[in-house]
């Protein structure tokens, strides 16, 4: 061995096998878009077009002060999912989809999996871990890190969104898809279900916004009441029209220029 000859540099490593950058802040573009793009190859993969979102308190559970809460989101994601495989064959399947955490989440994963359907859970990572509760299809269960890309996620395929009993969490997200259609950001109408009328309008007064000019008084129609699974499901037979399959079936957003172009 020649001592005056340089040894061979070691095989570098491949920038989408560094960890260390893929966790850095330089790369935080690439796990954002990460969470875009492997959630769109499983949905598309599980042939999930269109779905029905279950908000809701995880904090709720069958034996507590609220659990018939509990029991009224299985039994609705049940006669939801029953309905959805009813339908022609050509049309949407309406899949489950919640937050996938327990309380109303559990609950709803819980009637679509009894109901023989899949179900959808868009899990996110907290400083007290959220588990996914064990009624969720495991190949459409999902961990986000970024809580807008979660929502992102939510909107995109919902043909519809059923709102329960819920604290921050729930108010956030509900509050999120009533702005998108209030200034019309969603070229589809998203029947929008406020699950317990005693509840919602104890905690939101939804007369003294418009009574304050801070909403318009139409905008108050721009979500239902149901006290009943029954009624809600009516509700979702008479404002859900069978659609043929989309590929992908995504909720876009309308430009400024072009209205009615998806962006």
């Amino acid at each position: 061995m020649n001592p005056d000859k340089p040894s061979p540099p070691a095989q570098p490593q491949l920038a989408y096998e560094n960890s260390d950058f893929l966790d850095s802040d330089a790369a935080r573009p690439l796990r954002i878009l990460a969470e875009y793009l492997e959630p769109l190859e499983r949905f598309r993969h599980e042939d999930v077009h269109a779905t029905i979102v279950f908000f809701g308190s995880a904090r709720l559970r069958p034996d507590g002060p609220l659990g018939h809460y509990y029991e009224h989101a299985r039994e609705l994601a049940g006669l939801i999912t029953r309905w959805s495989a009813s339908l022609p064959d050509h049309t949407h399947r309406y899949v489950i989809c919640s937050g996938g955490g327990g309380g109303i989440m559990e609950a709803a994963s819980r009637g679509a999996a009894e109901a023989g359907g899949k179900t959808v859970g868009l899990n996110i990572s907290l400083p007290h871990e959220q588990r996914p509760n064990p009624y969720l299809s495991r190949e459409l269960t999902f961990e986000f890190h970024y809580f807008f890309m979660r929502k992102l996620w939510f909107a995109h395929l919902a043909r519809a969104l059923i709102a329960f009993p819920g604290g921050f969490g729930t108010l956030d997200e509900l509050t999120e898809i009533l702005t998108l259609a209030q200034t019309r950001k969603l070229a589809r109408d998203i029947p929008v279900i406020l699950f317990g009328p005693e509840y919602w309008n104890e905690i939101i007064d939804f007369a003294a916004l418009a009574r304050h000019g801070v909403i318009d008084p139409e905008d108050l129609n721009l979500f239902e009441f149901a006290e009943r699974p029954a009624d809600a499901l009516a509700i979702l037979q008479r404002r859900l029209m069978p659609e043929p399959h989309e590929v992908p079936g995504f909720s876009h957003s309308r430009t400024r220029h072009h209205p009615l172009q998806p962006k």
